[in-house]
């Protein structure tokens, strides 16, 4: 009985792959193997993991997992786990004894997930920008550094980029008293427009040599995923790419505007990419390890 319950809930949960039919992922889980091994091989080392509103508490291998276990009207045990942890939707007649079983069978998947899960938020802790004169964040692989300048209005939307002594500055005509939140958005803005010149630019680029027509540009601020393409000439990019080295976007560009003549990853799909990329597995793999600053 306890497969039968489990058996609609965790094909939901599972690691999607990083590419997907027509997109890249920006997520990767080439570590899953190294977090499950962190937790079952390496007993000594305990991890806790709370719920805010935890209710329950059990322990899986060596970590100790307080959830939020809820009764709902369902045929079956489902499992969610987010930023606070582990959430368990269950039957209101399933007992607590079955309920813990189906927590052991997967103890693997759920104590992985939680770790990676608490690391995840641990990066994207490491990479916030603290939206302030003077920050500095990725341009186009190099770094950059933000200027308050309120004696200017410059004709670049308000902004103006430089070089001095080897550093790029970023201009920018907002008072010294601007606050966080109007310097991030001011920034935003800032990027956004220039990752939409130069994706354009690079799309009317290799479009030629792919032998293909885009129709449409538009930008994405997506968590998951890097790039889209359907088969009716729609290109979707990440604007976050404009944080990336050249080289970078101009991976994810041919791969999306080769999907114009391939809609799958299929061999015929990769022989596409490097009729025109011949170095994309390096491209491919220097995305996949691309860490891009956390906006929230």
């Amino acid at each position: 009985m306890m497969s039968n319950l489990l058996a609609h809930n965790l094909d939901l949960f599972d690691p999607s792959p990083i590419l997907s039919n027509r997109g890249i992922s920006s997520a990767s889980n080439s570590n899953n193997s190294e977090l499950a091994e962190k937790l079952f091989t390496q007993p000594l080392t305990a991890q806790i993991f709370q719920h805010p509103e935890a209710n329950r508490e059990i322990k899986l291998g060596a970590t100790v997992v307080s959830y939020f276990l809820t009764r709902v009207k369902r045929r079956s045990i489902g499992f969610v786990i987010g930023s606070d942890g582990l959430v368990v939707r269950a039957p209101r007649w399933v007992p607590i004894y079955e309920i813990e079983a189906a927590l052991q069978e997967k103890s693997r998947w759920i104590t992985r997930k939680l770790l990676e899960t608490k690391e995840g938020q641990s990066r994207r802790s490491e990479r916030q920008i603290n939206w302030a004169n003077g920050v500095c964040f990725p341009y186009l692989g190099q770094e950059m550094q933000l200027v308050l300048d309120p004696a200017h209005a410059f004709s670049d939307a308000g902004a103006s980029l430089s070089e001095e002594s080897g550093k790029l500055l970023l201009k920018v005509a907002l008072p010294d008293y601007a606050v966080a939140s109007q310097i991030r958005d001011f920034a935003q803005a800032w990027l956004m427009r220039r990752a939409r010149d130069n994706f354009i630019s690079r799309l009317d680029h290799f479009a030629p040599q792919l032998g293909v027509k885009w129709v449409k540009l538009s930008l994405s601020n997506a968590k998951t995923l890097w790039g889209t393409a359907s088969a009716t000439g729609a290109i979707r990019l990440n604007w976050r790419l404009i944080h990336c080295r050249q080289e970078v976007v101009d991976y994810v560009v041919v791969h999306e505007l080769s999907h114009l003549r391939v809609m799958n990853h299929s061999p015929h799909f990769w022989e596409t990419v490097r009729s025109v990329m011949p170095d994309y597995p390096e491209r491919k793999n220097q995305l996949r390890s691309q860490e891009v600053p956390f906006w929230g």
